[in-house]
């Protein structure tokens, strides 16, 4: 039986759907078998980063009981997406989301759910949706505001939350610490993934990152996520790699946690 991993921000422009791309695509180089499903209804992204523009079978089509699952699923790169409709029917109960996509579990080792970025029922739907949760968020203020509303969300409906994806990191002095994020939210920071333009051509591509730049140090952070989250040890390509093993940094003693806690 798969799992389900609901991935929040109530906040655009974070980079969410572009981390659930990359984030799928380095599950699916790991060898599992991995969808995604595109639950941001009211404003459907997932299926524009990969060239999905407009499809004739969607999540939304599976909300009106117009199609069944298995019919609203496409392959793309190395895994497969569940789009949604660009201007689908907005007087949907998103809360059927769950049963929906239960029996897929039974097909994909991970499933990974595209949230919206607003505090609203398409949310809570993913949150009921998911066994657990990721939360996107970057290195400022006004952002982690938001993150605090998603993790309390996700704490106040019981679901475990893995972690934090701290994206579009600069490191630059106006930024917050990692530790200034950690320590305020009180969850840990699974990745940080760097400021990478690689990450905005590989868009204009609709191509995930991952495969872009695979061996990008954003490309690194997303594969060494996913091999955490399938209790794998990620085999590093990038020169310089063993000296950071001897001073490891907070979110990589995060993933190693995770890993002995979960899978030892």
């Amino acid at each position: 039986m798969g799992k389900t991993i609901g991935v929040l921000s109530l906040k655009g422009g974070v980079g969410k759907t572009s981390s659930v791309v990359a984030l799928g695509s380095s599950l699916a180089t790991l060898g599992k078998k991995v969808l995604l499903v595109d639950a941001n209804f009211s404003a459907p992204n997932l299926g524009l980063h990969l060239n999905v523009v407009d499809p004739e079978i969607t999540i939304h089509s599976v909300l009106e009981n117009k199609a069944n699952p298995i019919e609203a699923i496409q392959t793309v790169s190395n895994f497969d997406i569940m789009p949604a409709s660009i201007f689908g029917n907005p007087n949907l109960n998103y809360l059927k989301l769950r049963d929906k996509i239960k029996s897929l579990k039974r097909s994909y080792d991970i499933i990974l759910i595209d949230s919206s970025p607003a505090l609203n029922e398409e949310t809570l739907a993913v949150i009921n949706a998911s066994d657990e949760i990721l939360v996107v968020t970057t290195p400022d203020h006004s952002t982690l505001s938001t993150t605090l509303k998603s993790v309390k969300l996700a704490k106040q409906r019981g679901v475990p939350i893995i972690g934090l994806i701290l994206n579009k990191v600069y490191e630059k002095g106006f930024e917050l610490s990692i530790d200034d994020v950690e320590d305020t939210i009180e969850i840990p920071i699974m990745a940080v993934i760097p400021h990478d333009i690689n990450i905005l051509k590989a868009l204009s591509e609709f191509v995930p990152s991952t495969v872009y730049k695979p061996n990008s140090k954003s490309s690194e952070e997303y594969h060494k996520l996913a091999a955490t989250l399938i209790g794998e040890k990620y085999k590093s390509k990038r020169f310089g790699n063993f000296f950071k093993k001897l001073r490891p940094k907070r979110h990589e003693l995060n993933r190693t946690i995770y890993y002995q806690r979960i899978f030892k």
